[in-house]
């Protein structure tokens, strides 16, 4: 009988009920310092225990949808990379970066290579992804606890920031771990004409800036529209050589190039607004639905092992590059810090999944542990900063 009636649910019904959902979810998880927008993946991971609306989740519809959410977040991800910001962080912190993300990824992929018995390269791209991080977690926590121009905050900041080169070089790889095996279909010569004309596309739009000031005088609607005509084009192009991630990376890179700073910002909120306001959630909801719940469940010490491992490594690695710039107790609290794990590494773990090139178990394992990791590491940073925290801590002084 409730099936029946689950079944009768159209996907206009289903949707705004989900969005009714994640709206009202969001707002408690909120609360304890978690985005809103990850009520999204727990709301799925919920329906993914029992699913009566399976059809309308994996229907063609709402695949798009969600794939739609996929694309927008990447072209957000491109299009947000700030070349002129990175070239200022020099010295200590492009060290520290490396360091750490370094020491996460050959330690990480030796944990998922014994742990998952996946190949090296795999393990590799796994461990590259999950060592990315999402500061973006964390930066409400460092305004109110006045720690954005510390020396703390500034290298959580300056590892977020550089972190975006890393992320960019993961989702590159995957793509072409993926193009290397997916595309064995379609001639080789479709697929490189395809990637070349994206090449030329986002090198040539890269370069018009005079014709991007142009832009400049134009209404926000108008610019809105041709940004999503080039998304639109981009992911198009890609998509003919099975790369369709790629192709909205490079659209929001190029685009991000070619306004004026004066228009950026407000295009910007306005892909983002569409992004985060209706496609997005959309994305995670359906990544929550492929969680297979009864193996998380089965298997709780996995998640505990690698959040711990990972977050320790992180740790450990921070307090060794930075032993002569901070004090212990701020080396151990941007270690926390910098262990979010709620990014990129979410699409990541999904474009690998939905190639087949990682099992449901370890997809399941990789997104759930970057759920709870999600959750705990902000409260436990935020702890730790209400305790140890000092004023005296200030870039200035």
């Amino acid at each position: 009988m409730l099936e029946n009636i689950f079944g009768s649910v159209n996907i206009f019904v289903f949707i705004g009920i989900a969005f009714l959902l994640i709206f009202i979810l969001g707002h408690f998880i909120e609360v304890i310092r978690v985005p809103w927008i990850f009520s999204a993946l727990v709301l799925g991971a919920l329906l993914a225990i029992h699913n009566p609306f399976s059809a309308l989740t994996n229907s063609n519809e709402f695949n798009l949808l969600a794939n739609l959410g996929q694309y927008f977040l990447l072209f957000v991800i491109g299009f947000e990379i700030n070349l002129k910001e990175l070239k200022k962080h020099t010295g200590f912190i492009l060290k520290a970066t490396s360091f750490i993300i370094g020491a996460e990824t050959i330690l990480g992929a030796l944990l998922f290579h014994f742990l998952f018995h996946v190949s090296w390269p795999t393990s590799f791209l796994l461990a590259l992804a999950f060592a990315t991080v999402g500061e973006a977690v964390l930066t409400p926590i460092l305004d109110e606890f006045k720690l954005i121009n510390t020396r703390l905050g500034q290298l959580i900041i300056g590892i977020g920031t550089l972190d975006d080169v890393v992320e960019v070089a993961a989702l590159m790889i995957a793509i072409a771990i993926i193009g290397s095996t997916a595309a064995a279909h379609i001639s080789g010569y479709i697929v490189v004409a395809a990637l070349l004309l994206l090449a030329v596309l986002g090198f040539g739009l890269s370069k018009m800036k005079e014709a991007g000031r142009r832009f400049g005088f134009a209404n926000v609607e108008y610019l809105f529209l041709f940004t999503i005509f080039i998304l639109f084009l981009f992911t198009g192009i890609g998509d003919i050589a099975d790369s369709a991630t790629l192709g909205a990376l490079v659209a929001g890179i190029s685009m991000g190039t070619f306004i004026p700073n004066k228009r950026k910002e407000l295009i910007k909120n306005e892909v983002k607004a569409v992004c985060y306001g209706l496609f997005a959630p959309l994305f995670l909801f359906k990544v929550g639905t492929t969680l297979d719940v009864q193996y998380l469940i089965h298997n709780p010490v996995l998640i505990l092992v690698i959040g711990i491992a990972t977050t320790l490594i992180t740790i450990i690695a921070t307090i060794i590059i930075s032993r002569k710039e901070l004090t212990i107790r701020e080396a151990v609290m941007a270690g926390l810090g910098v262990s979010v794990r709620f990014s990129t590494s979410t699409i990541i773990f999904f474009v690998l999944y939905q190639n087949k090139l990682i099992t449901s178990d370890i997809y399941s394992i990789l997104i759930a542990t970057s759920v709870v990791v999600t959750f705990v590491i902000p409260i436990a940073f935020a702890t730790m900063v209400s305790r140890w925290h000092k004023p005296a801590l200030n870039v200035e002084d």
